[in-house]
């Protein structure tokens, strides 16, 4: 069974083939445009490709039984259709429900009528990066939204999620949503975070418009969208799911985990 990997350079796409091989998958091909950069494991094919340019997959599809389809909303619905034309049986792909810009995504996958499995992703853990910079030179965190909650998610956990899909049997025709293992509100992460690094972070409620400010440094225009998304988690917090652990057999990272792992961003 041949197993293609879009995006294989990407953060999850990259884990996704290491998850592969984690689980002793014999016949991985990943998709890059630059193999020489790629360093892509041993014993892993690379296909020269790109999802934003559809005439260059028909070769990168060919052979291939089973796809994972990294989140590309501007040729979703002709990449699809090569996969299909190619003898694709089944696409996995990275999307999001009907709240999401991600939707599309799913929604042409299942309108391919190939066997489909969706990965609806909430918020990335990896997101928490984005206060480094005022937590090193503040000590603390400014943000709109103190009560929001929600329960991000590791990207290797979704990469884990993939692979056990994708070599496995079963997972046709489901969504599969992924979360981190406990809902947090905004102001309980700052405080979790701080335990881990061993002094106070603090969370200091202030306007949009000046969090939008303080984090233009580093994410720049979406620096307020980011937030603003948080603002319907006040009162509907994102649920916690058992998704991570009900399909790979093993627990969610937790988010005390992966803040002892990445420390040293916010020292």
């Amino acid at each position: 069974m041949k197993i293609l990997v879009t995006g294989a350079t990407g953060n999850i796409g990259r884990m996704v083939v290491d998850q592969l091989l984690v689980r002793g998958a014999e016949d991985v091909r990943a998709l890059t445009t630059n193999p020489a950069r790629a360093q892509l494991p041993d014993g892993v094919e690379v296909a020269v490709g790109y999802l934003r340019e559809p005439g260059t997959l028909p070769a990168a599809f060919a052979g291939v039984d089973r796809l994972y389809l990294a989140p590309v909303l501007e040729t979703v619905t002709e990449t699809v259709r090569l996969a299909r034309e190619a003898g694709v049986r089944h696409i996995v792909d990275l999307s999001g429900d009907e709240t999401t810009d991600w939707q599309p995504v799913a929604q042409a996958v299942e309108a391919s009528g190939l066997a489909w499995t969706h990965l609806y992703a909430g918020e990335f853990v990896e997101n928490t990066t984005v206060w480094a910079d005022q937590v090193r030179t503040t000590g603390g965190v400014r943000e709109p939204y103190p009560d929001a909650a929600n329960a991000p998610v590791a990207m290797d956990d979704i990469a884990r999620v993939a692979a056990a899909v994708l070599l496995g049997e079963g997972h046709e025709g489901r969504v599969h949503t992924l979360t981190g293992p406990e809902t947090m509100t905004r102001a309980e992460r700052a405080r979790r975070l701080g335990v881990v690094l061993g002094r106070d972070v603090t969370f200091t409620r202030v306007p949009l418009d000046e969090a939008a400010a303080v984090l233009d440094p580093v994410m720049g225009e979406y620096a307020r969208w980011y937030l603003e998304g948080f603002a319907g988690m006040v009162e509907r917090p994102q649920v916690a799911t058992t998704t991570v652990a009900d399909v790979t057999g093993e627990p969610a990272t937790t988010f005390e985990q992966w803040a002892a792992a990445n420390a040293d961003a916010f020292r």
